[in-house]
């Protein structure tokens, strides 16, 4: 340099470091960038002054080398967020069983133990997949809020229902299909045994305060809600196979959930007396 000065270097960091780093990134769920010092450090096997002397006194080597390892320090999606998003496109390729936290850490980029740390268990990941992918969480929050006309919220379940089964990746109809096709699974069963009270108290409890108020049939509970729900379910998840067949002669999804809701109120709704 013309001024006779020697430009400092970028400071290396050791291998172990970075590795260090991202192994407590996994374990918290968090990008390194938000992971403190002293968990780095611990994670090391290191103090946390011994850290900052191999870091060259400053966290921003930490992140320069990171980011050279290929991972954006502040830009990593959490280890939750991966491996439900991973739990559930193994679901969707290739059913419940497929859903091991090995396979799960393969396919999130994260260590086995991360995760019996972010979820404590195959079943809390599994309830976490279904809350995010089914429509049970939505659905709750409908019959939570002020209360729409029955024929309103009919048509808000429907549709909720249909975008469930719609979506990709398409884990609620491989549930079915499996529940389908091996209905004494351990799996399925777990999955039933979890949720299914969820389903009752929600739409069930709906349904029994309708039938005391005299709007609706009086029927069991589990009746009407498979008669609320098992056309729009068997509906869309024939329809990618049928709509190409069919062409032409397949509604449009609001045709087709209009229809439907239109057929439940005429099956369930008491008919008034005579002169009212």
């Amino acid at each position: 340099m013309s001024n006779g000065e020697v430009q400092p270097r970028s400071h290396p960091v050791p291998q172990e470091i970075v590795d260090a780093a991202l192994r407590a990134a996994e374990i918290r769920g968090a990008p390194v960038a938000d992971v403190p010092v002293l968990a780095i450090a611990q994670e090391a096997g290191v103090s946390r002054s011994t850290l900052m002397r191999r870091l060259g006194g400053t966290r921003r080597t930490l992140d320069e080398a990171v980011r050279g390892a290929g991972v954006d320090p502040g830009g990593r999606k959490p280890v939750r967020e991966r491996a439900v998003e991973a739990a559930a496109a193994l679901i969707s390729e290739r059913g419940l069983d497929a859903v091991t936290f090995e396979l799960v850490a393969g396919s999130a980029r994260c260590s086995v133990h991360s995760l019996y740390a972010v979820f404590g268990s195959r079943d809390e990941l599994l309830d976490t997949v279904f809350e995010r992918y089914s429509p049970v969480l939505a659905v709750e929050d409908v019959l939570a809020g002020p209360r729409e006309e029955f024929d309103a919220t009919v048509r808000r379940i429907h549709r909720l229902l249909a975008e469930a089964l719609s979506r990709e990746p398409r884990v609620m109809p491989a549930l079915f299909a499996q529940a389908l096709a091996r209905p004494g699974d351990d799996s399925v069963q777990a999955m039933f045994r979890r949720n299914y009270p969820r389903l009752i108290t929600g739409i069930g409890t709906w349904l029994s305060e309708e039938t005391a108020a005299g709007r609706i049939r009086d029927l069991p509970p589990i009746l009407l809600i498979q008669q609320l729900t098992s056309p729009v379910v068997f509906h869309f998840l024939m329809r990618p196979a049928i709509g190409p067949v069919a062409g032409a002669d397949m509604p449009d999804t609001g045709e087709t959930l209009e229809t439907f809701t239109q057929n439940f109120l005429r099956a369930v709704a008491v008919t008034p007396p005579c002169g009212n």
